[in-house]
Order: C-alpha cells, then structure tokens, then sequence
C-alpha cells in the first residue's frame, strides 16, 4: 500500500527520530533558503530523542525561533546539496514498478534502517524518485529532480563496518563518495586537521567535536547511530582507482585482501556530513520475556554490534540489566591489558562472595552465579576489540570464569564471526545447551553453531529464519516457545522413555522368568505370533499418544511461573533415579505377572499355551493402567487408544485361537481364549494380578503428592482448582518464593558483615553502582566505581 500522510509513516516506521542540532557556523537569523537543501541539511542533521514531526508549512518562520545549528553541515550551497542527496543515495531502495507520484512511492531497502532514512529525507522535501543500476532520480522541493549518475557501491560488510557509493554530481559534474558506517569508523577516516590550519579545517574540527558528543548522547538513549562523510574526486583519481578496483576483482589470488586495499584507498580523508540516529523500538513484550527467562535459571547474552553506550542502554531497557546492578566495563587495546582487567574484576568480585569457582564447578556457576552476599548483581560489558583477545586461546578460561560471576553478558561492537566464536566458546569448553536467537543476516553464523537457532522474522529480512530450527514472528514468543513447549517437550520426551523402557522390560522379563521352569531351553509360553504383535499393535499407539498430549502443567500457568521451567535443567523427570526406579518397578511387575497365575494353575494340567494366555492379558491391563498413572492430562484419545488397544487383542487373540488349528504342533492356542472367556478364574487372575503389580506405584504416587510435592506436581494441582482459587494460590506462591529468596539475601549479609566487618555501607544497603574501567595500552588496569547522587545522599543520611 502507498503510503499517502506522514500520520502513517509515523505509525509504520515508528523506530524513526529526526531532531535538528546547531552549529556555530550557521547564522542565528532567518534561514532565507528554508526550502533548499541547506535548510534541509541543517533541519535532518541528525537525530532526535522523540519521534518524527513532520516541518511546518511557514517552515522559513520557525526557522527564526530554533537554536543555531550545530550539526557538521556544509557551508557552500553545493556542499549543502551533496550531503543533502547523501541519505538517499547511500541508501540501497528499489522501487515498486516505474516511478509516481511523490505521494505515491513505497519504499523497499535492504534494512529498516536504509528506508528510515529515506523516509526521513523524503519527510523534509527530499525525495528520492527513482532508483535504477545505472542511476538515481533525487527531487528537491526547490531545485526540483536532479539525476545521479551512480558509477560504483562498495556494499557494507562487517569487518569495514561501512559502506560507500559513488556519484556523478549533476551540477558540479564531480565525482563524489558517499560513506555511511559506524561512528568509530567514520571517525577515523576522516581527513585531519591541524590546530594551526584555515578557518575551514577549524570549522571541521568544531564539526567533528559537536558531532561526537550528541553521538555520545543519542547513543546514551539507546539510538542507533551513522556517521555520513563525503570525498571529492577527480575523473583522473576516480579512473586509477577504478583501474586498481577492477584488478582487485579480477585477480585469482588473495583476492578479498585486495578488495579490502582497494576499498581503503578509496574511503580515506573524507569530510564530515553529519550524523544520524534511529530509535530501534524494543518489540512489544521483550522485557517481559526477559526476565521470565531470568526466572527460569537461563542464562542470558546479548551480542550486539551496537557501540557500547547504546548496548548498555537497550540492556537497561530490555531489563537484561537492572538498575542495582555492579556493572563492569571491558574496554581494552592490548592483550595483557585484557588479561591484567579481568584479573582484577574477577579479584573484587570474589571479595565481595569471599569464595571462588572452583574448575569443576564451572559449568554449575555459569548457570547459577555466585550470590554476591547482598551487594547486588554483576553485570559485564565487553567490547568487540577486546573480545578479540578475550577469545584467544590463553584467556578463553579466564573469560568463562569471569563470566561465570556475572548475571548478565553484553558483547558490543561484535562482529558475526566473533558472535559465533562466542557461542562455540560456551558450548565446548562449559558443555551447556546453547540457543541463539537474532532477526538479521548478522546472526545467521551464530544461529547456525548453536545447539538450537531460533530466527526472528521481520523488517531486517528472513535469512535468520532461514538458517534457523524454529521461526517466530517476534521475540516476546520465545517464552512461550521455551517455558510452554520446551517444558512440555522435555516432560513428553522423558516419560514416553522411561515408559518405553518400563513397558519391555516388563513384558520381556515374563519369558526370563519361565526359563526356570523349562530348564532354560528357550521355550516361550507364548505363541510366536503373539509375542509379534504384543509391541507392534496392541502396546504400540499408547506410548505415542503419551509423547504427544501429554500435558503435566497448563500453558497459563508456565507461564506465570517460569521457575518451573528448572525442573528440566535439574532432569528432574529424567534422571539416574526415576531409571532405576521405573526398572526395578518393572521387575516387580514381570514378578507378580508371572508368579500369581502360577500358583493360581499350580496343579492343575492346563498346556503351556493355555499358562501364557493370562499372562499376556495380564500384562496387557498392568502396561495399559501404568500409563493412567503417571499421565497427567487424561483425554478422550488416550481413552479411546486404550480401549482400542484391549479390544485389538482381544478380537486378535479369539480369531487367532479360532483359526490356528495346526499353527504350533504339538501344542496350539487352538480355542483357548474362548475356553478363557468362560472361565472365573481367568477374570479373577487378570484383576488380582493387575492389582498387586499396580499397587506400589499408585502408593508411591499418592505420597508423592501428599507429602513431598514438586513444584511441578504442586502447579498440576493449581490447574485443577477454580478460576478465584487458582488465582490466589498464585499470588501466595510468588510470595513464598519471594520471602524465601529475601530471607536467603539476609542470611547473605549476615554473614558477610560476621565475616568482614570492614565492608561498610556496601553490604548493607542496596547501593546501585557503575564501574567503569579504562585502560590504556601502556597503564596497568583501574577500576573507579561511581556511586548515584540519590544512594549517596541516602547513604549520607544514615
């Protein structure tokens, strides 16, 4: 649909903010040209910390009333125009169909971010019109279409961390290059300038400063921040490099080395347009989901290739980090000067437990970190160059051990290789189940090396979904997807084994046992055929329907109380106990199977047939029953398989008995359930049998239940009370895991204050705090810990 008022782009692209900074070289006054693009240049400068407003229609009388700008904007009116086209032509759009209306025109980019800015361009009269391979129609409100012969891209990729066009300028006919990239790239290839230099390379430097700091502040507010810079080009400059290029593409060897060279030498002393920001809103649910998954002892990594201020800020956002958190910032240039840092973190942080992980023990920590004794949690930050040497091969121990002390990880500036070093480092070396969840072609190595990928479909494209185990539309159903179905899963998988197991061993062991009255010969009470169908039709449907339906604990309330989703990570349902119990459970039952009906037909001269044939039914009625026991969620189909499965082998076991006259000489099953069927006996054996090999199991569930509960049993009986009651026991469950959890925290601090007296306020009072740790290449690493001006008024006034 076209999108026809800036009401609907507003709504559509709601991450987009615009806002219009000052620059001292513009002159306070009245813009005369408001409608050029050097009014435009000095209104989209650069971002905006709210949402888009659309200008105003006497655009040139509030021009009057807002501050000077202060963006990096150029000066001459032909500078004005090329940073003016540099959004929209930087920016990878097609076109629906041959070029409408302005009104009309319905954008499709590589990523949200490219069509945000186009958008944006196009909001304040700058509007890009067509877009072919060989050119790109731009109109302005004032200069009307202009056409840019586009002669070269140089796509974006993650170790340039840029991407770059090239343009013929309509006016100047000069050839023009176009970057946009990360700020910290931008930045350092940009041409400099001396102190001492003219008033223009002046002009740059204040620019460049200006332009840094509401960097620093956007990304403070969790934007998404460009750097836009441009180079002039002569044809005969423009002619060699594109020579030089040419043979870079074509060369057999050491190719992509090449294209690297060849795209350095083009991107260098370039000048600063300015900077952009977009607001790249969390979906709807995000911290939510968060922090159930906190609940449900998962442990959470955000691998982000934002700059470190906006990590940070989407972390607090998203409530990966809380605001008590002690948070540690990893920010080096060499080496030693990582491993010297995480040496002291992890220093301070075993002061304040006053014990240390052992080797072992590391994978359990990891899971479950160290409780800091009541002076809040850890959180760490780490950025993309010093996690290049945290993850070489004499500091990856070091790294999981640090990491192990902290609740939550963010890796910023991470690049998808290192993305997917990380998650390969914490699945090898600490063997814990990894899943890794991303929506954009960044995270497709990393989805791929993990255990489970998840892809998150949406604006950023579908090669995550693609490359994924499981797609989902957005991130807020990864709860559900993990304490629903996940728990679910793992509770199917681990009861449809152990009963498999328990429903062999004890059919099996029926023909052990009579190898004692046969002397071992082998001879089986049972006809072959029998013993055939017995596991492939009549005991066969019961355990798939088990593994599919069953449900221990609804989805409302797996979702109300994610700690339940533990019970896996404990194997509670699956574990070296609940195997030998259910085997030796299945002994019992293959004892009573076989042993009550024989010393019912003690005596008596019954053939060796006519002795299996209750047998068999006996066993038919135990294996059936056990699974209305340990099922938790009976429905109609498991009704409706088992009275199928008994009356499968009864109708079997008459045809059979009818129709084998001479199947097994000398002994046959010829007539015998019939003679069976009129038999008391029969009835009489097959229930007390039934009874006495059931009964320790039902004891044992019933027990169970009324004396030592699991959390999991405890939530299958909430299910089962009224709307009002179920309710309630909610509330009061939270609110004795939340007592149980503040009398643990105070039992913490108790014994940190017994045993460290000297350790002040900071163990007694939930002091929110940040380190920041800064360490030069040569220095050795500091950390300074900054106090909240509120904590430390409280703390002042106690």
């Amino acid at each position: 649909m076209p999108i026809k008022s800036l009401e609907e782009i507003k709504n559509i692209f709601q991450k987009l903010s615009v806002r219009r900074s000052s620059s001292p070289s513009l002159a306070s006054g009245k813009d005369q040209t408001s409608g050029t693009p050097s009014a435009f240049v000095s209104r989209i400068s650069f971002f905006s910390r709210t949402k888009l407003s659309p200008p105003m229609e006497d655009e040139s009388s509030q021009m009057d009333e807002r501050p000077q700008a202060s963006n990096s904007a150029c000066c001459t009116e032909t500078e004005a125009q090329n940073s003016a086209v540099g959004l929209t032509i930087g920016s990878t759009d097609a076109l629906n169909g041959p070029p409408p209306l302005a009104s009309n025109l319905c954008y499709e980019a590589e990523s949200p971010d490219e069509a945000a800015l186009v958008y944006a361009a196009r909001a304040y009269h700058c509007t890009l019109q067509s877009r072919t391979p060989e050119q790109v129609m731009v109109d302005f409100a004032a200069l009307g279409s202009l056409t840019f012969q586009l002669l070269h891209i140089l796509p974006f990729d993650s170790v340039r961390k840029r991407m770059s066009v090239v343009v013929r300028h309509p006016l100047s006919k000069q050839v023009v290059v176009y970057t946009k990239g990360a700020d910290s790239v931008i930045m350092e290839l940009l041409s400099v300038a001396s102190p001492d230099g003219t008033n223009l390379e002046k002009q740059q430097m204040i620019i460049r400063e200006k332009t840094q700091s509401h960097l620093d502040e956007y990304a403070k507010r969790g934007l998404r921040t460009l750097c836009i810079a441009k180079k002039v080009m002569s044809d005969t400059e423009y002619a060699e490099w594109l020579r030089n290029h040419f043979l870079a593409e074509t060369s057999i060897d050491n190719r992509e080395e090449l294209l690297v060279e060849s795209a350095m030498r083009l991107e260098n002393k370039l000048t600063l347009l300015g900077a952009t920001g977009i607001e790249d809103r969390l979906q709807e649910g995000v911290p939510e989901s968060i922090e159930a998954l906190h609940k449900a002892g998962i442990k959470i990594w955000m691998l982000t290739g934002d700059k470190q201020e906006t990590a940070i800020n989407i972390a607090y956002a998203c409530k990966l980090l809380e605001p008590d958190d002690k948070l540690f910032i990893l920010n080096t240039q060499s080496k030693d000067a990582c491993e010297m840092l995480m040496s002291a973190i992890l220093e301070e942080l075993q002061k304040r437990t006053q014990a240390s992980p052992e080797p072992a023990s590391l994978r359990k920590d990891f899971r479950q970190p160290p409780d800091p004794q009541g002076s809040g949690r850890a959180g760490l930050v780490i950025t993309g160059k010093t996690l290049e040497f945290a993850l070489q091969e004499g500091l990856q121990r070091q790294f999981l051990e640090l990491t192990a002390w902290c609740q939550a990880v963010v890796c910023c500036r991470a690049t998808p290789l290192q993305k997917s070093e990380v998650v390969k480092l914490v699945r090898n070396h600490l063997h814990v189940m990894t899943l890794a969840i991303g929506d954009g072609a960044n995270d497709v190595s990393m989805i791929q090396v993990a255990d489970i990928g998840i892809g998150v479909s949406g604006q950023e494209g579908m090669q995550a979904v693609m490359a994924s185990d499981f797609a989902i539309s957005q991130f807020r159903h990864l709860s559900k997807l993990l304490l629903v179905h996940g728990h679910w899963c793992y509770t199917r998988l681990s009861n449809m084994i152990l009963y498999f197991f328990y429903k062999n061993v004890a059919y099996v062991n029926l023909l052990f046992w009579y190898q004692f009255f046969c002397g071992f010969s082998g001879t089986s009470m049972t006809d072959y055929w029998v013993l055939i169908f017995f596991n492939l039709l009549f005991t066969s449907v019961p355990p798939i329907i088990y593994g599919v339906l069953e449900k221990d604990v609804s989805a409302e309330t797996l979702l109300q109380l994610p700690e339940l989703y533990q019970s896996g990570q404990h194997s509670e349902a699956y574990s070296p106990l609940t195997f030998w119990i259910t085997l030796l459970d299945a002994f019992y039952q293959s004892l009573v199977c076989f042993f009550v009906p024989y010393f019912t037909y003690q005596g008596s001269d019954i053939d060796i047939f006519t002795f299996g044939n209750p047998l068999n039914t006996a066993a038919l009625f135990i294996i059936l029953l056990h699974l209305v026991i340990e099922s938790k969620s009976l429905t109609w189909i498991h009704m409706l398989v088992m009275v199928g499965s008994i009356l499968s082998y009864f109708f079997f076991a008459l045809a059979f008995g009818a129709l084998c006259v001479t199947c097994n000489p000398p002994s046959n099953p010829y007539w015998i359930m019939q003679k069976h069927m009129l038999d008391p006996v029969f009835y009489l054996v097959c229930v007390l049998t039934t009874c006495i090999a059931l009964l320790p199991r039902f004891l044992y569930r019933v027990l169970q239940g009324s004396l030592f509960p699991s959390p999991v049993l405890r939530a299958t009986y909430l299910d089962r009370l009224a709307p009002e009651e179920r309710a309630e026991a909610l509330k009061k469950w939270r609110g004795t895991a939340k007592i149980t959890q503040m009398a643990s925290n105070y039992a913490g601090q108790s014994a940190a204050k017994s045993g460290r007296p000297e350790a002040g306020l900071s163990a007694a009072l939930p002091v929110r705090s940040v380190t920041a740790c800064a360490v030069e290449q040569e220095d050795l690493p500091t950390c300074e810990t900054v106090l909240d001006v509120d904590y430390s008024e409280q703390v002042s006034q106690r």
